[in-house]
């Protein structure tokens, strides 16, 4: 059974309540309905449904629909995945946000960061309510009365992997809640990045070979595991201090050969509502027009990035427009003259009634609109619209998996070669019809440049920006980066979020990251 099936089944299941766990207090023991012992026992089956509530977490608000939320933040405003696309993107160069919010602004103007900026404290509590429901679960599942596969322990593990990747990446700290320290009455000690680092890495590769291959689409196996790997390696020197590129290399040759992936011939079937047929997709989050409805999956990537005021909405499945969202030259500023550009992704910009130049990051008609995510099928006329979104979310995607192979082969990797980086940083243009390059333009300049062009809107900018050395400081500027039309220098801390002030009031072990 896929994911999506499960969570279709499963997603409106109650008894859920037995994994509630309390943010500002992760080891808080859960009130139950029913024993996972009893559920079980009535129907072994549902440890999938409890398996997808935890998959679901990273998309959706709550398990009573949009409005729902199992934290006490905002129900539309603090799902993770909104919070990765805040965090990755609007903080970075491909887009930027108009609304005007308090916190959001000072994210997409890279300026006037800090601990009580409800944007940081919304990722934080995601990550920290969805490892505690991981550890809740792993605790219970063996007193469980009934075997439960090795391999679904391993997808759980491998879910608390993924929201710890997210601490490490933008927090750079946290506490270590595991289901070894289960019920610790104290507070946890704080953990430094190089800690939370080994710990994912150690789970990481201790499941990769249990948690097999055939999991069904929107469930982790192995290759989701290697791509989680192949990300904490190629940003280990980042993280840890130590480079790490032998190993990410290693991790995306398995992907690469063993994966059975293949590049889709049509670039916008990874972003359209019938992207589980995609043979690209590694990872999705998973989305239902019906089902699992939340204005923090892809309803917030499609929805806010369309107006009826300057776009037809419909022609990509939406009924609503909630005109937020625009990219700036740095993004399709990459793709030269987008009227004569033959590639395919520089066709991805609505450009009818906006200026090229974002004078205001707040005017809708300045900046061009992403229209790479849609609501509708791919080959589909649309005749009515829907107003949240069933567009899967890919996480991981073979085409990453080809340019984060060159850079580790250009970064020295003596387990990449660049004759097969150049190979598959051509496949990936040539497939959005755009020219190939040869050997002497393969460098880390067009590297970065290329994942720009590949995958903006996506949830890797920041990350990439800072390996790449181009995201504090001066010497790479974009519109309004540090709050200035024309872009500005940014200090060096900024490569590292705030830890949140309620985290620090929840645990006096938490210290405050520099110079916040």
């Amino acid at each position: 059974m896929t994911m999506k099936k499960i969570i279709l089944t499963f997603f409106g299941l109650t008894l859920l309540t037995t994994l509630s766990s309390c943010v500002n207090d992760l080891d808080t023991e859960p009130k139950v309905e029913l024993t996972l012992q009893q559920l079980l026992e009535n129907d072994p089956g549902a440890v999938e449904g409890i398996l997808s509530r935890l998959y679901a977490s990273f998309a959706l608000s709550g398990p009573n629909g949009p409005g729902s939320s199992d934290i006490s933040d905002d129900a539309g405003e603090s799902p993770f995945l909104r919070g990765i696309i805040n965090l990755q993107d609007f903080t970075a160069d491909g887009m930027k946000n108009r609304w005007g919010d308090d916190g959001l602004d000072q994210l997409t103007t890279t300026s006037q960061w800090t601990s009580n900026n409800k944007f940081f404290r919304y990722l934080y509590n995601r990550a920290y309510y969805t490892i505690p429901q991981c550890n809740n679960l792993l605790n219970v599942l063996p007193s469980a009365g009934v075997e439960i596969p090795e391999s679904i322990q391993s997808e759980v593990r491998f879910l608390r992997a993924l929201a710890y990747f997210y601490v490490i990446d933008v927090f750079g700290k946290g506490v270590l809640a595991t289901d070894e320290n289960y019920g610790a009455s104290d507070f946890l000690p704080e953990a430094s990045r190089t800690e939370l680092f080994n710990y994912v890495e150690g789970e990481l590769l201790a499941i990769e070979s249990t948690i097999g291959n055939n999991n069904g689409y929107g469930r982790a196996n192995t290759f989701v595991v290697d791509m989680l790997l192949a990300k904490l390696y190629i940003n280990a020197e980042i993280y840890t201090g130590t480079a790490r590129y032998n190993d990410a290399a290693t991790y995306l040759s398995k992907v690469i050969s063993e994966g059975g992936y293949t590049l889709e011939s049509n670039f916008v079937q990874n972003f359209s509502g019938d992207n589980d047929l995609s043979s690209e997709i590694i990872y999705p989050l998973i989305a239902d027009v019906v089902v699992s409805q939340s204005y923090g999956n892809t309803t917030y990537i499609v929805n806010g990035s369309l107006s009826p005021d300057t776009i037809p909405i419909l022609d990509f499945g939406a009924a609503e427009g909630w005109q937020g969202h625009r990219a700036t030259s740095a993004w399709y500023g990459l793709f030269g003259n987008l009227d004569t550009s033959n590639d395919q992704r520089a066709s991805l910009f609505w450009t009818t009634g906006h200026n090229y130049v974002m004078n205001d990051y707040k005017e809708w008609t300045d900046g061009y609109p992403s229209i790479k995510f849609r609501n509708n099928n791919l080959n589909e006329t649309p005749t009515t619209g829907t107003s949240f979104s069933g567009t899967d979310f890919p996480l991981y995607r073979l085409s990453d998996t080809y340019l984060m192979y060159a850079e580790c082969a250009l970064r020295g990797a003596s387990t990449a070669n660049l004759s097969d980086a150049l190979a598959y940083v051509n496949l990936v243009r040539t497939r959005s019809n755009a020219d190939p390059i040869t050997m002497t333009d393969l460098d880390l300049d067009f590297i970065i440049d290329e994942r720009g062009r590949e995958l903006n809107l996506e949830g890797h900018r920041r990350t990439d920006l800072i390996r790449f050395g181009r995201f504090s400081g001066g010497n790479y500027v974009w519109p309004w980066k540090g709050n200035l039309a024309e872009g500005t220098s940014i200090p060096e801390h900024y490569s590292l979020f705030p830890i949140p002030q309620s985290a620090l009031d929840a645990n006096p072990n938490l210290t405050q990251n520099p110079n916040y």
